[in-house]
């Protein structure tokens, strides 16, 4: 069977969710790069896979797929069985459940607080020349804290943020507190103590090692 194709660079937090899954269930993958700088994203190819000219898109055969969080579950729900991995908990109703809460948390509360501080501290000044938007980050930083109090609770019961069991939830953190760990306020962790343990858990999954090692934190 013919590796599948998951096309975009594999520093890009969007692609790292999507292979940082195909690690976990030992699945074969080719990454296929995309050169944003050529303009790569927005060609007819391109679009062809993925319409709005984002990344990640997918393949898998005659399978074609776009948006990160979509494909990794896609990932899962192929291989777990045969990898005896269960990261969507999906035969259980209240741990499935657990699960995708935590991963709409992820998107929609802990990455629109922590994002701005990446994007302001290491991808605007390298990719754009531009300098950190002291503002931004300050008012960033105020409301990470307002929802790691959150997690610091839900984490003080549970290993991961589901339950006692990791999961799709958790690894949807990775991409973008991997580069949060590169900037200066990386030690904001240090005040939430079983947030920096479940990190540090998180950090040491050998899939995580390993596609981390393709996201550099210096530009």
């Amino acid at each position: 069977m013919a590796p599948v194709k998951v096309f975009g660079p594999a520093m890009s937090t969007n692609v790292a969710r999507v292979l940082v899954c195909l690690e976990e269930v030992g699945a074969e993958y080719e990454v296929v790069n995309i050169d944003f700088q050529a303009m790569e994203h927005k060609s007819p190819e391109h679009l062809a896979r993925n319409p709005f000219g984002q990344i990640p898109a997918f393949q898998d055969g005659d399978i074609v797929l776009f948006e990160s969080r979509a494909i990794a579950k896609y990932v899962l729900r192929k291989y777990s069985k045969s990898a005896g991995v269960d990261l969507l908990r999906e035969g259980d109703l209240k741990e499935a459940a657990m699960v995708d809460v935590w991963t709409e948390v992820e998107a929609h509360t802990y990455n629109p607080a922590l994002s701005p501080v990446v994007y302001e501290c290491l991808i605007y000044p390298a990719m754009r020349g531009v300098p950190t938007n002291q503002k931004v980050v300050e008012e960033s930083l105020e409301k990470l804290k307002k929802v790691l109090d959150v997690y610091e609770a839900r984490l003080s019961k549970h290993d991961y943020l589901a339950g006692d069991f990791l999961s799709f939830a958790d690894l949807n953190h990775f991409p973008y507190t991997h580069y949060f760990m590169g900037t200066p306020h990386a030690s904001l962790f240090d005040a939430y103590p079983h947030v920096k343990a479940w990190w540090e858990r998180l950090a040491a999954r050998p899939s995580v090692k390993k596609i981390s090692a393709n996201m550099p934190l210096k530009f």
